[in-house]
């Protein structure tokens, strides 16, 4: 018997394409429209990923992720609307032999302008078995830490053992800008080399994965075995609670302990910090009480029941935003055999010059409560890790080897990070620095915070050794190198006593340029980048900041980093630092020196071409 097929192959072609169901990516993906703002995307076939893509200046779609009929995830993508910015990568491994349907919502109780129906993504998914995280962005550093592909901010859990640092970071796995916190996770043989392991903790049923801590439990107190690393972190749902993870692979993977949250508060709190404490033979943790502004302290035997010994900070420092990401560790004071504690403080807002910064407290702590030092006058000073705009959510790693205190910040500043000027990645880590205790000229207790050992590794050849010279009058002209977009560092020794000021001008061919200028009547270094580039994304970027030098008679040595998108100034031992991003549309290729009111001897001045980690 003959049938005639053709009716029945227009009416599938009607129902394919039609309004209510378009087709991508050659039928391996498919979309069905079951309302203006609701949409069903189905995908078949055995890659490896499915690619979406993203606009960022839409809105959040949240996107039900379903396998075999059950709700394994929920999470969040800026969905491109009119046009696609960039696309990242869902890892469709995890549902080998699974019918994967993505449940898209664009209302989230708010009203959608039009129909979904017509956006550029539903013909933009696709499949792949590779998704490609080379570099794409001329603002992306090229020695710095950062996330392959995503939103990154305040690095976490970190730990070092065996001989490899470990890096985890709040990460957005699905777009460039703050959504969907999941822990990143980064390793390291030498602080500056780094492999990209992809997600290591995310959302789970009580929340978001914020930040935390991790320690090694060298001798199995919390049950989980000797030598597993154990984590505590901040599930974020509806509250803020705290929870406990352990892994027995190097924190490669974790499990969730059952008992979680193991601390509860009617009140936010987060970013929990803990440390065994020799002195006392227990765990010491310390908890941002973000509201309150101050911080909680608690003790445990096993990380699993905790119990509060005291509190910090209530009134005290700047108080001008939340406290968040706290550290508390010893440290010895140069010249001296005395150690002294520091409690480290990040506030949202509220820095120095605006916006969110690392503030600390020196002082003595018993295992149960922390004291802050006062000054002459009996206060307790507020003082900052960091005087430039940009370095924000300062922790260090556990377990570090030979006694050393290392800590790593975010490079960016909660006013106008997810606006900056790139679209495949946003944000990265400061250099690794190493701290120690310095006595002022004032007499009171600083934090010297000095790039770590391992960043000089980063150095590829010499361009300029200039022994000595007399800069006045006539200003100093030096070319900074052209390889690798002009990344590179400079060193010098400055005898300034003779002058009013210093200034250093880093600029380009268009322009722009950032002003250092160094004042010897107040011994402060400041940081113009006003005219530094783009800079028209926020009104708070465009700023002047300034460090105090804590110089001897107005002399000091200068260590300045330049990548492509930022600068971080020392002092040559660490005692003054600022960390300021830039945007120049091209590479600054001078350095301009000048003096006004006297004259300034440079000294020892080295100018490095620097090596690509990326």
């Amino acid at each position: 018997m003959k049938t005639n097929l053709m009716p029945l192959m227009l009416i599938i072609a009607s129902v394919l394409f039609a309004p209510g169901h378009s087709s991508a990516g050659q039928k391996e993906v498919t979309v069905d429209h079951l309302s203006q703002t609701n949409t069903l995307v189905r995908v078949d076939g055995g890659k490896h990923f499915l690619l979406m893509p993203i606009q960022d200046s839409a809105d959040d779609a949240e996107i039900n992720v379903i396998a075999d009929g059950k709700i394994d995830k929920t999470i969040y993508a800026r969905l491109a609307k009119s046009k696609v910015d960039y696309f990242v990568p869902f890892d469709l491994t995890p549902y080998n032999g699974k019918q994967v349907v993505l449940d898209v919502d664009f209302a989230q109780g708010r009203p959608v302008a039009k129909d979904s129906v017509v956006y550029v993504c539903w013909d933009k998914f696709s499949l792949s078995d590779n998704f490609d995280t080379s570099n794409k962005e001329k603002y992306r550093p090229l020695f710095h830490h950062t996330p392959e592909y995503g939103w990154m901010n305040d690095p976490n859990g970190m730990f070092y053992k065996d001989g490899v640092w470990h890096l985890y970071y709040q990460w957005n796995p699905y777009g460039s800008k703050w959504q969907n916190m999941t822990w990143g996770h980064s390793t390291s043989t030498d602080l500056v080399n780094w492999n990209h392991h992809g997600a290591a903790i995310e959302p789970n049923g009580f929340g978001a994965a914020f930040s935390g801590s991790s320690a090694v439990d060298k001798t199995g107190s919390a049950g989980f075995g000797k030598d597993a690393v154990v984590t505590m972190y901040t599930t974020a749902g509806k509250n803020q609670t705290q929870s406990l993870m352990w892994s027995t692979d190097n924190g490669e993977t974790f499990k969730f302990y059952p008992g979680s949250p193991v601390i509860t508060l009617e009140s936010e709190a987060r970013d929990p910090n803990m440390f065994w404490n020799e002195d006392t033979k227990t765990w010491t943790l310390v908890l941002a009480h973000a509201l309150e502004k101050e911080m909680l302290i608690f003790s445990s035997p096993d990380m699993k029941k905790w119990t509060l010994t005291g509190s910090f900070g209530k009134g005290l420092g700047a108080q001008g935003g939340v406290w968040e990401c706290p550290d508390l560790f010893p440290l010895p004071v140069e010249g001296t055999n005395e150690t002294k504690w520091v409690l480290l403080c990040n506030i949202n807002p509220g820095g120095p010059f605006g916006g969110s910064a690392t503030q600390y407290f020196v002082g003595d702590f018993d295992g149960k409560t922390f004291t802050a030092d006062t000054d002459l006058n009996g206060m307790i000073p507020t003082k900052w890790l960091d005087y430039g705009k940009d370095n924000y959510a300062n922790v260090s790693w556990s377990d570090a080897p030979n006694g050393r205190r290392v800590i790593m910040g975010w490079m960016s500043n909660w006013q106008y990070a997810n606006e900056i000027p790139t679209l495949q990645f946003r944000s990265a880590n400061t250099l690794p620095r190493d701290l120690k205790l310095f006595r002022g000229k004032d007499g009171e207790l600083y934090v010297a915070s000095k790039p770590s050992p391992e960043v000089d590794s980063l150095r590829d050849r010499m361009t300029l050794n200039e022994k000595q010279l007399t800069v006045g009058k006539n200003t100093k002209q030096i070319a900074l190198p052209e390889q690798n977009n002009g990344i590179c560092e400079i060193f010098m020794k400055v005898q300034a006593k003779g002058a009013k000021t210093f200034t250093l001008i880093f600029s380009n061919d268009k322009g722009e340029q950032v002003k250092m200028t160094y004042s010897p009547l107040t011994d402060k270094l400041s940081f113009d980048r006003s005219q530094s580039g783009q800079t028209e994304f926020s009104d708070d970027f465009a700023a002047v900041t300034a460090a105090p030098v804590h110089s001897a008679g107005s002399t000091f040595g200068l260590r300045i980093f330049i990548d492509t998108s930022s600068m971080e100034v020392f002092e040559e031992s660490g005692k003054a630092v600022m960390t300021n991003l830039v945007f120049p549309t091209t590479p600054f290729s001078t350095m301009t020196l000048k003096a006004e009111g006297g004259n300034v001897k440079v000294s020892d001045l080295k100018v490095y071409s620097l090596k690509s980690t990326i």
